[in-house]
């Protein structure tokens, strides 16, 4: 995978493991994030399935609705949202927030537990 150096250094930083996924795994991703909308966050659970665990949006507001998050293949978010390729090494139970000017990643246990939620933790 193209961008595996940069996510291991990512992770590295962090001082987590590198956590791969294959590039035909699944990740809910709403359909805002190609508007060009930021702040992009994302969100890591516990992979299930042919599904990676990750969650990607794009702004600051968390939608509950049913059909907010679309299943897109892990190959195809360099079409989608490039900028958030880097942090995608980064294990269960973690976050990012990101635009071109501003990163932050965290921790957030409730991940590994509970219900996806951008207002759990952080």
């Amino acid at each position: 995978m193209q961008f595996e150096s940069q996510q291991k250094s990512v992770c590295e930083v962090m001082g987590v493991p590198f956590t791969s996924y294959g590039p035909h795994m699944k990740v809910g991703i709403s359909k805002n994030v190609l508007s060009g909308l930021r702040p992009l966050n994302g969100l890591r659970i516990q992979p299930e399935g042919d599904t990676c665990g990750w969650y990607i949006w794009a702004g600051e507001v968390w939608f509950d609705a049913p059909d907010f998050f679309v299943p897109l293949h892990a190959v195809h978010l360099n079409e989608w949202a490039p900028l958030v390729l880097k942090y995608l090494g980064l294990p269960p139970g973690w976050r990012f927030l990101v635009t071109e000017k501003y990163e932050d990643m965290w921790e957030d246990l409730d991940l590994l537990t509970n219900k996806p939620s951008p207002l759990s933790g952080g």
